[in-house]
Formats: structure tokens, C-alpha cells, sequence
């Protein structure tokens, strides 16, 4: 079911609603970093401040939603995107967070009209809560990155950078792994796709260890957005054989990593999209001279910034 061929349908039903999200190509030099070229995608730049706005619609144009509409479990930008989703095309949504979940995600839940509760202090607490409602509402759940149309909705951040860069190496984010995932089955084998997460949330790199999805530690700084206590069952196949890296950064890094791009591109990114970014700041992964290198900036749903 997670194919090139089903990104491709996917992308056909969604595309209308989705924002096509820019490249920046830059020397790395920018960074003070190699000499190698840095093609940053701005997912942050996508509806609802994220590249989960894709799965959203995939989940709610692919799927048939119930009079009780739909229900999602999120540390933040997955209700953000599902409470837009739903706002669009008329549907009503529950959305269900953790305590960890930032108040700029909060309040973008609540301004898309969705009923919001927060409930218990990591994801998994309020993927537990998502599950009991969606039981006794018949509403349709919704998941972060274990759902099929998710991994598939995801997928179509690649068909895009695929026509706007070439790469030979592309960083990406890692929590539950819908966005690896997806790309995974997008990029197959024609590019070395390495999975960046926190030191405070090695949920990939643990499940690889195991040869099995398995539970790790949830916390850190981005733990609103990279900390699932375990990856997804349908993207682990994919990891497995697509993943040529796995790599692990700081807290220490990611905050770094957030300064460097604002600083060199007055770009202003959450946590979790600066993570793959830390992996070439902190000297994690260190491209040969002329690589050409993909970072997946992905949300930037937060209250960093204040103009009062």
C-alpha cells in the first residue's frame, strides 16, 4: 500500500490543499560548515505550520469520516494539522495532547474550531485517551504515523523535493517515523537517507538494535514533537531496509542548530525540524567535499518569536 505509485495518487487528491513549500540551496560555507551544498525544504512554510498537514488530508479525503468526524492524539503539530484539515473540508475534530505539548500549538488547535483536551504528560498518554474516545464516539482515529494514508500523505514531501533538488544525502527528523517513512518509500534505494532523533528520544535507532519496534525514553527538547515512547509498525519495514544511517543529537545541538539557521537565514524553526540540521552542526555526519545534502525543515510551530 505505501508505494511510489500510491504517493503519487495521494499527492493527485491532496495537492489542491497543500502549499508546494520552497528549497533554499545554499554553500555550507553559510554555516560555517564543509564545503558541500545544504538544499533546505521548508516544510515549516506548510499549511498549519508543518509537514503533517499532508497526512492530515490524505487521512480525511482517503478515508470515510463518520458523522462523529475525527479524532487525533498529538504532541502538537499532527492536532494542529488534523484540527485545520478538519476545519477545510467541514468535518469536526477531537484532538487530544500532552501536557509537554507547546502553548503555540495549543492555541493554533483551538483557533481551526477543534475540541481540544490534554491529557496525561507524554504521546502515549494521549494516544491512550484519543483511543477510549474514538470507542465510544465512532469517531475515526486519526494516527500520528501508524496509519497507512499518514505514511502515504507524508510521502509527497519527497515526490516534490524530488522535482525541485537534486540530492545525494537527505536528513531527516525522526519521532514516530510517518515523514521517514514516507519518504523511505518515496526515495527507496536512489538517494542515502539518514534518520536523525534527540539522545532523550532514540526511538528508531532502539527498534533497529531490536529488529522490532520497542519502547525507549520520551523526553528531551522536542519531546512535543520526537518523542513517541516507539516507532510505527508500517514505517519500520521501511527503515529497515532504507535507512542507511541513523544518527543521534543533543539537546545541547538541536537548540544550537535552531540559532545557526536563524542567524544565517532568519528562519525561525521549532525543536524538532531543527534536529536534522544538528546532525551536520554538531558534526554528526560530515558530507564529502561537492555532496549535495537534503535537511527536512519541518514545522516551526512555536511562540520563539515575539514582536510585542
Amino acid at each position: 500500500m505505501i508505494s511510489r505509485e500510491g504517493i503519487v495518487r495521494t499527492h493527485g487528491v491532496i495537492g489542491r490543499y497543500l502549499r508546494r513549500t520552497p528549497v533554499i540551496e545554499t554553500d555550507a560555507t553559510d554555516f560555517a560548515l564543509g564545503r558541500f551544498q545544504a538544499i533546505l525544504k521548508l516544510e515549516l512554510l506548510q499549511r498549519a505550520g508543518s509537514f503533517k498537514t499532508r497526512g492530515a488530508f490524505a487521512n480525511l479525503l482517503l478515508r470515510p469520516v463518520p458523522a462523529a468526524g475525527v479524532v487525533a492524539a498529538s504532541g502538537g503539530n499532527h492536532g494542529v494539522a488534523v484540527a485545520y484539515a478538519a476545519q477545510c473540508l467541514g468535518k469536526r475534530a477531537r484532538i487530544f495532547v500532552p501536557t509537554v505539548a507547546s502553548p503555540a500549538k495549543i492555541a493554533r488547535i483551538r483557533d481551526s474550531g477543534a475540541e481540544l483536551t490534554v491529557s496525561g504528560d507524554r504521546y502515549a498518554d494521549a494516544l491512550a485517551a484519543s483511543e477510549a474516545w474514538a470507542a465510544s464516539s465512532g469517531a475515526l482515529p486519526v494516527h500520528a504515523f501508524d496509519q497507512a494514508e499518514t505514511l502515504l500523505g507524508q510521502g509527497t514531501l519527497g515526490l516534490e523535493l524530488e522535482e525541485q533538488a537534486r540530492l545525494d544525502t537527505l536528513l531527516v527528523p525522526v519521532g514516530g517515523g510517518g515523514l521517514f517513512g514516507g519518504l523511505a518509500a518515496w526515495y527507496q534505494d536512489r538517494l542515502r537517507l539518514i534518520a536523525v532523533e534527540p539522545e532523550t528520544a532514540p526511538t528508531l535507532t532502539r527498534a533497529l538494535a531490536a529488529g522490532r519496534p520497542v519502547e525507549a525514553e520520551a523526553g528531551g527538547i522536542a519531546a512535543d514533537s520526537l518523542a513517541p515512547k516507539k516507532v510505527g509498525e508500517l514505517m519500520f519495514p521501511l527503515a529497515q531496509r532504507y535507512a542507511a544511517q541513523t544518527i543521534l543529537v543533543s539537546d545541547e545541538a538541536i537548540r544550537a542548530a535552531q540559532q545557526r539557521v536563524w542567524d544565517s537565514l532568519r528562519i525561525v524553526t521549532e525543536p524538532g525540524a531543527a534536529t536534522a540540521f544538528a546532525a551536520l552542526l554538531a558534526r554528526r555526519y560530515e558530507p564529502r567535499e561537492g555532496e549535495r545534502v537534503g535537511i527536512v525543515l519541518s514545522g516551526a510551530n512555536t511562540n520563539a518569536v515575539n514582536f510585542a
